[in-house]
């Protein structure tokens, strides 16, 4: 008998995943690459909210653990999946820069923001007002991380390329079967494939659209990643992913004319130099009202298990979130409150009564 059937190898998957294994736990996972939101993601870790100038939740713990776990994937693999570098802040106004020296106060966002204004000039932006340098940040390359993790899976015939049918589950007394497959546990990690489970689709899993591009801008001298309305994120060789936008009523998986045209204007009011579109691309971000993760076990099935609503910080919260799903079900530790299924409890009530004859 497995010890885990995974059911997703987006970010949430590969972390939850890869933590089992190095905790000597059998695995099985199963994906039909339905969902892509981890796959066009931006790959950014920032541990700030620049919009409100509040520190992400639990980020000191997480940038550790993040870290260590790439750094260990990069050793596995034998290739770079993590980059360190600057992200500034471009100020549009000497108010938006008193705002930024207000919030290098707090006690919180001490550790994570420069006091020291940047003023190196780049060429392809104006930057009159200068701009502030966020501490800690970088990417992670998660098209190639996913690409590389996937084919260590097939390698290692820990991979089924289907599409999970959850009316094959059967509940036995030391855990579950699922056709010819019988693991002690199952964890879901499916991103906005969510509302398909009918185990879990109670949770308020909204979903956010967002849309990105791949530029080529020769005459765009930038080796540092510049966030304002949106990021630009230097890939080499004149080559820079830029995005992105957020629409939260859009379910369809493709790019869009009016995601383009959004994303167009914004980057125009940046970029000051020519630029040709080479990629555009989108997918659907897993996420919750409250801003915080779905990590838990199911109320009434304890051998199913959730691990979703990562949104826009997937590759923080991956590691850190799969850490702590693996230590409850092992060990029986707590989830933190703010992350724990159980505050949707209520919802659960109401899906039960729902479903009644």
């Amino acid at each position: 008998m497995l010890d885990y059937l995974i059911i997703g190898s987006g970010l949430a998957g590969i972390s939850f995943s890869e933590i089992a294994l190095k905790n000597n736990k059998t695995i099985l996972v199963i994906d039909d690459q339905s969902q892509n939101s981890s796959n066009v993601a931006a790959g950014l870790y920032n541990p700030v909210i620049l919009k409100r100038f509040s520190e992400v939740w639990d980020a000191k713990r997480q940038l550790v653990l993040m870290n260590d776990f790439y750094n260990q994937v990069e050793d596995k693999l034998n290739h770079k999946f993590i980059f360190k570098m600057p992200v500034l802040r471009k100020f549009f106004s000497i108010e938006e820069q008193n705002n930024w020296f207000a919030a290098s106060d707090k006690i919180n966002l001490e550790p994570f923001l420069s006091t020291k204004l940047i003023s190196k000039k780049f060429n392809g932006i104006d930057s009159p007002y200068n701009y502030g340098e966020v501490l800690h940040t970088g990417y992670v390359n998660t098209s190639l991380l996913l690409e590389k993790y996937k084919e260590y899976l097939i390698e290692n015939n820990l991979l089924i390329e289907e599409t999970f049918d959850s009316n094959c589950i059967k509940f036995l007394d030391l855990g579950i079967q699922y056709k010819d497959v019988r693991a002690k546990h199952i964890i879901f990690a499916e991103g906005f494939g969510l509302h398909k489970n009918p185990f879990f689709n109670y949770l308020p899993l909204d979903g956010t659209k967002g849309e990105l591009f791949i530029i080529k801008a020769p005459n765009l001298n930038l080796d540092v990643i510049v966030n304002t309305s949106v990021f630009i994120l230097p890939l080499g060789e004149n080559l820079f992913k830029v995005g992105a936008t957020y629409n939260w009523h859009d379910k369809t998986p493709g790019p869009t004319e009016e995601g383009k045209k959004e994303l167009l204007e914004r980057i125009k009011e940046i970029i000051t130099c020519d630029f040709e579109i080479l990629k555009h691309f989108a997918g659907i971000r897993p996420t919750v009202a409250d801003r915080r993760p779905l990590v838990g076990t199911h109320e009434a099935h304890k051998n199913l298990h959730i691990l979703n609503g990562l949104g826009t910080r997937g590759v923080m919260l991956g590691p850190s979130l799969a850490k702590i799903l693996f230590n409850h079900i092992e060990h029986g530790d707590p989830i933190d409150l703010e992350a724990d299924i159980k505050r949707f409890h209520k919802r659960y009530l109401k899906s039960l009564i729902s479903h009644q004859p």
